[in-house]
């Protein structure tokens, strides 16, 4: 059926196999290559096609051959084949996938001006797409460029921003481009290419601000969809691509479970994990582990407020991976800035235990201020917090209920 794969630099966070893997039956690699291994590479390996990423989607180009007339114009080559005789064909199926992923959000590039954040080669995407669909007014804002981040705000009348910088992407989540989109005072949509983590710090913000948002998933799989034609030489329906982002959602989002401490997090949290064949992962674990002691042992040696700096930690840490079953201290929702680290990559469920069967021993807190202090403070945030509640009714139960809420929210 041939050999193909994608060709980047960092590859761990690519979602291309499984996505690939839900269009055809072919082998799909991931060819992580430094800049030096490049030319060997391209000219020796013997792979049948190729998707491109960051940073090779304009370096590739002197290899083709031949382009497509649209990789041409846009100067960027995310696709490439091989031609009968061996010969590589470049060419650009990221413009199927931002067009798809336009008319998906309803925007329309001819309402007002467009910002682009970047200049590399999916910017140039961007702008050939934003071009072709009647802007009139489209800026590509660089680090050093004539517009730049310094002299944003004389373009605060932005309708339209869109992110092709790495900027927050994994590893590197929590981070954004150096922009405040309060100062856009006629924005409607935010897109942010970047599919990993699902909601980058500049998407979080657009969401607390009620602007239109959306990430780079859909583009990622509708391109993905061109390119398997152009590997296969086959048709594919448009229709399987939100099956698809529907598919890959479900697989990469984790179930981060919050609640009361004592509310059955960890055993509830291993239980669903077992009949997920998911990773269970548990905040008061890491810091434990950490800081060398048991919980009781940390807030008395080092106090409450270093533990919730270690718990902090702990959350960057874990919440940053994908699929995986998370349990939270009985405290997250102390800190706000919590809530952007769960909610980046997570579905949340809030255990809701009634308060008089929860236990104390061993938990500080419930010990010093007692339950129902703590229940008070700490429910209407659990609540706000949470995309579900969930009551607790025995460990499977409570597990099965969670799975069946996961699996509904990604119905289409």
């Amino acid at each position: 059926m041939g050999r193909f794969g994608l060709l980047g630099k960092t590859l761990s966070h690519s979602y291309s196999p499984l996505i690939h893997g839900e269009l055809g039956d072919y082998e799909y690699s991931l060819f992580e290559k430094k800049p030096e291994e490049l030319r060997e590479f391209l000219l020796h390996d013997k792979f049948d096609g190729i998707n491109v990423t960051i940073p090779y989607k304009t370096s590739v180009i002197p290899y083709c051959t031949r382009l497509s007339e649209q990789a041409s114009a846009i100067g960027s080559v995310n696709t490439i084949t091989r031609l009968p005789g061996g010969a590589l064909y470049g060419d650009n199926t990221d413009y199927f996938g931002f067009f798809y992923l336009l008319k998906k959000a309803g925007v329309e590039p001819a309402s007002g001006k467009s910002i682009i954040l970047g200049s590399g080669g999916s910017s140039r995407t961007v702008l050939s797409v934003l071009r072709d669909l009647g802007a009139t007014e489209v800026v590509v804002v660089s680090r050093t460029g004539p517009d730049n981040y310094q002299n944003i705000d004389k373009h605060k009348d932005a309708v339209l921003i869109v992110n092709t910088t790495p900027v927050g992407m994994y590893p590197n989540n929590g981070i954004s481009p150096p922009i405040d989109l309060k100062i856009f005072y006629k924005c409607r949509t935010v897109i942010d290419l970047i599919y990993n983590p699902s909601r980058t710090k500049l998407l979080q913000q657009a969401e607390k601000l009620g602007i239109s948002n959306a990430s780079g998933l859909s583009m990622l799989v509708a391109q993905a969809k061109r390119a398997s034609e152009l590997f296969t030489r086959t048709h594919i329906p448009d229709d399987v691509i939100p099956t698809i982002v529907s598919v890959i959602s479900q697989i990469s989002q984790n179930i981060v479970l919050i609640g009361m401490p004592g509310s059955g997090k960890s055993s509830i949290g291993a239980s669903l994990a077992e009949t997920m064949s998911r990773k269970f992962v548990d905040t008061d674990e890491w810091v434990e582990r950490a800081a060398g002691k048991p919980i009781p042992e940390v807030f008395a040696d080092d106090g409450e407020e270093n533990f919730r700096k270690m718990e902090t930690e702990a959350l960057k840490e874990l919440c940053k991976l994908s699929g995986f079953i998370i349990s939270t201290g009985g405290g997250i929702v102390k800190r706000q800035e919590n809530l952007d680290i769960i909610r980046q990559n997570g579905v949340v469920f809030f255990l809701d235990r009634d308060v008089g069967e929860l236990p104390v021993s061993g938990r500080p807190l419930s010990q010093r201020d007692g339950v129902a202090a703590l229940a008070e403070e700490r429910l209407p945030l659990y609540s706000q917090w949470s995309d579900y509640t969930v009551a607790v009714r025995g460990v499977e139960q409570t597990a099965a209920d969670i799975l069946n809420f996961f699996s509904g929210s990604f119905e289409e």
